[in-house]
């Protein structure tokens, strides 16, 4: 059911680890326990996270939820398509990327899909 191309956290946060950037995004378990989404509010270009540092919150018709990151790293890209129309991200929760970091560490404790999968059981 989770894409096995993304790493995931327990805080319902997802990113794709690759060469370039980091995507970060919700998982559909998170995407569902929101309900609709309404309101996205992300952080400005080249901010400096720390892992588990709030990024920015989301918000649907049921509440207001925190995003955090899942890695130590530098903001490099907004989806600001996203903020636009953020009921996208029901319809596509694996598809819909928050942020874009230059990872620089904190990867090491990441869930893989199953592991993620365990804990959402």
């Amino acid at each position: 059911m989770y894409p096995t191309d993304l790493k995931y956290t327990k805080d319902h946060e997802w990113i794709r680890l690759g060469a370039g950037d980091a995507k970060v995004g919700i998982t559909d378990y998170a995407q569902k326990q929101l309900g609709d989404v309404v309101y996205l509010e992300l952080p400005a270009i080249g901010r400096t996270l720390k892992k588990g540092e709030v990024f920015g919150t989301i918000e649907s018709v049921k509440a207001v939820s925190e995003l955090y990151s899942p890695v130590d790293g530098e903001v490099t890209d907004v989806n600001s398509a996203l903020v636009q129309n953020p009921e996208a991200v029901n319809k596509d929760p694996h598809g819909s990327w928050m942020i874009a970091v230059k990872a620089s560490g904190g990867q090491d404790d990441l869930l893989d899909a199953a592991q993620y999968t365990d804990l959402t059981k």
